[in-house]
């Protein structure tokens, strides 16, 4: 066995489950002996669609995933998908063959390339010590939450194992874990991390009994009005949080990556931020406490601050030290896993006692309840439908999505002017079905998001929502749609331009043929890859959708809906001023 083959048969042992990439002659061996011991292999058309694949894979799992890809080009190529993983602390662990011969036109320093964009470097140094390498920048991926790129220097790839190396490979195939319990023992000192390595259990882990804890619960004690915010780091941890604000009287809100984290509650104000609706603004904005729970408090879950009002306390818990009061002034940071977190504070406070009964605390009054029902979902505000003979209004046709497509849903949005349609208009079901890659910003990753969250999550209907440069940018991607045999649906909303641009820069009279198009028929281009395809004009050609969820759903399907371009989405000013 050589280098290559265990680090595959590592990965494996593991329990990675997926793998995505393009195979060169690099990564040839490691990815076929990913397969070999198990490892389902998605093979993307550019490695750029491939990292965002993986890095939506891993959100939606809860695992960490795989990314192979070639030395040099194939890395540059994953770049901005893996800075969106980095800058969003995903499990992701990149597989990058590495040359060692300085006159190599493959030659780049993927060290640096790798630490410039936030993620973290390691390097597997010998045929000696690959097991130890391998375990240790998975565990990092894994309990640091962090993208890690794993070098493989393609001269230490072609070693054969010495006899110890290649029985601590087959120790762990066995499941015997030997070698794994060793090297885990050692990740926190030689990585740097500050939580404990072993696996959770009903104990309160360590970090849960500082003076923070009584300091948050007489805060929640305090307040009239509390405001729990739950981000990303949440997940998993509903059924805690909703008896704690139970407790407490607080409403429920989230940033725009945990969408959908408290559906069906009563008390559930949906996201906060640019795409808060107006009522849920107005309450956060009334708020004496709010506690983001795994939430980092960007500008756009704040409205750059202006959605907390000045006099409103701060709390900010998280498992990342290094993440509290980055991106606001914070009254309280707590180091903790948010589920334990909400346990021992709902402990301290104890039973109810009079005049605590259960739903009349806080902002939980009958009349704040009628108003979330009324106004409590952005199709619950009232709209002028601006549709024309030939283009349907965003807002109008994301509603008849939203109507017509099954609940047992996946959303996968891509970034630009038409975003906040689908992030505010289109329901899911749970905190897990709503997968939104913008933490970087970069438009062109909506399509390789959602291929990553359906093979996470098969028992779901991915629905892809991309604006027309989006899509035409990712556009390869739409024959792995096919070649999987995903049953997605695929929304293009086209305005014939980079949206954003047009309506920034468009009143100002400055010249827009850098950033508009001539029509594309992208139904068109869908049908050639092997789609079935609808376009989308008026509120009544959404009935193609309804026959196609009929059946049989053989092949997936791209809706190409004309959408108005007359007029700005109403978060773009906003969006524009974080750049």
């Amino acid at each position: 066995m050589n280098v290559a083959e265990a680090v595959g048969a590592v990965l494996a042992a593991l329990g990675v489950r997926a793998a995505f990439g393009v195979v060169g002659s690099g990564n040839f061996h490691v990815t076929n002996a990913l397969v070999e011991h198990g490892v389902r292999y998605v093979a993307a058309r550019h490695e750029g669609g491939a990292a965002t694949m993986a890095d939506a894979y891993a959100r939606m799992s809860g695992e960490v995933a795989v990314l192979t890809v070639h030395q040099g080009p194939g890395l540059t190529n994953a770049l901005t998908g893996i800075t969106e993983a980095a800058k969003s602390r995903t499990p992701l662990l990149v597989l990058a063959p590495e040359v060692t011969s300085p006159t190599s036109n493959f030659r780049i320093d993927q060290t640096a390339l790798a630490e410039a964009v936030g993620a973290h470097c390691a390097r597997v140094g010998s045929a000696a010590t690959v097991v130890d390498d391998t375990v240790m920048a998975f565990l990092a991926a894994l309990l640091g939450r962090r993208t890690v790129v794993l070098n493989l220097p393609l001269d230490v790839q072609a070693e054969t194992l010495p006899d110890e190396a290649g029985e601590a490979v087959r120790e762990l195939l066995a499941g015997r874990g030997g070698a794994h319990r060793d090297v885990a023992s050692r990740v926190p000192a030689a990585w740097g991390l500050t939580f404990p390595v072993e696996s959770a259990t009903e104990e309160e882990p360590e970090g849960l009994t500082s003076d923070e804890l009584p300091r948050l619960a007489r805060m929640l004690a305090e307040a009239e009005r509390p405001v729990f915010v739950a981000g990303r780091g949440a997940r998993g941890a509903r059924r805690e949080l909703e008896a704690l604000g139970e407790r407490v009287g607080a409403l429920f809100a989230t940033s725009a990556v945990a969408k959908g984290h408290f559906h069906g509650s009563p008390w559930d104000l949906d996201v906060s931020g640019g795409f808060a609706t107006p009522l849920a603004a107005e309450l956060i904005r009334g708020a004496d406490l709010v506690v983001g729970w795994g939430c980092s408090f960007t500008m756009w879950t704040t409205r750059h601050g202006a959605l907390i009002a000045p006099e409103t306390r701060v709390v900010q818990v998280d498992l990342d030290p290094d993440a509290l009061g980055v991106h606001r002034e914070i009254d309280l940071g707590v180091v903790g896993d948010v589920r334990e977190t909400a346990r021992a504070v709902a402990a301290l406070l104890g039973e109810p006692g009079a005049g605590d009964e259960a739903g009349t605390r806080g902002y939980r009054a009958p009349e704040i309840a009628g108003r979330i029902a009324r106004e409590g979902r952005w199709r619950d505000v009232p709209y002028e439908d601006l549709s024309t003979e030939g283009r349907i209004d965003p807002r109008t046709l994301t509603i008849g999505l939203d109507d017509l497509l099954p609940q047992e849903r996946l959303v996968a949005v891509d970034s630009g002017n038409f975003m906040g349609y689908p992030s505010m208009f289109l329901t899911v079901p749970d905190g897990g079905a709503f997968c939104f890659t913008q933490a970087y910003q970069s438009i062109g990753l909506g399509l390789a998001t959602a291929i990553g969250a359906a093979v996470a999550r098969p028992d779901r209907l991915a629905v892809a929502a991309l604006g027309d440069g989006g899509a035409l940018m990712g556009v390869a991607e739409l024959e792995t749609v096919v070649r999987l045999g995903l049953p997605m649906v695929v929304v293009v909303y086209d305005d014939d331009g980079y949206g954003a641009e047009v309506h920034h820069f468009g009143p100002h009279g400055f010249p827009l043929g850098a950033v508009t198009f001539p029509p594309a028929d992208i139904a068109g281009i869908a049908r050639g890859f092997g789609f079935e395809a609808v376009t989308v004009r008026r509120e009544e050609d959404l009935s193609g959708v309804a026959e196609w969820l009929k059946g049989p759903r053989d092949r997936p399907l791209l809706v190409h809906a004309k959408v108005t371009a007359d007029r700005p989405s109403w978060w773009l000013e906003e969006a524009f001023r974080g750049h």
